[in-house]
């Protein structure tokens, strides 16, 4: 006779895995933000330019940061951090990410959260 499948385990583990996802999202998004040097801008005017480049229908403006984005991670000036500041592990945890943007500009965090959760909600993830 088979055995029962065990559903609570199974969602358990989804939604373990859904939620590994998630920060990983948010841990990439804040990285990107760092290495652009977009962490110097404050979090309203950051947020404002990102909220303006998802809506936007210009197709040469999208097509213009589009080249820069992928120029920029092309790019050999890209240097990781000497490894004294970086984590053991080589990528910062989730919880790293608040400490660092709250010295810099605030509120960068809630941006980076938000955007991760905008990204998530646009490949159709909860």
């Amino acid at each position: 006779m088979r055995k029962p499948r065990d559903f609570d385990s199974d969602l358990k583990a989804l939604a373990d895995k859904a939620k590994a996802i998630k920060e990983r999202r948010v841990r990439q998004l804040g990285e990107l933000v760092v290495a652009t040097g977009a962490d110097a801008l404050e979090a309203d005017l950051l947020a404002g330019a990102l909220l303006n480049a998802v809506a936007s229908k210009d197709a040469v403006a999208r097509e213009g940061w589009h080249k820069a984005g992928a120029a920029f991670f092309r790019s050999k000036q890209r240097k990781p951090a000497p490894r004294s500041e970086r984590q053991p592990e080589g990528a910062l945890h989730a919880n790293a990410l608040v400490p660092i943007f709250a010295a810099r500009i605030g509120t960068a965090h809630r941006v980076v959260v938000a955007m991760g959760k905008l990204a998530l909600d646009r490949v159709g993830m909860p």
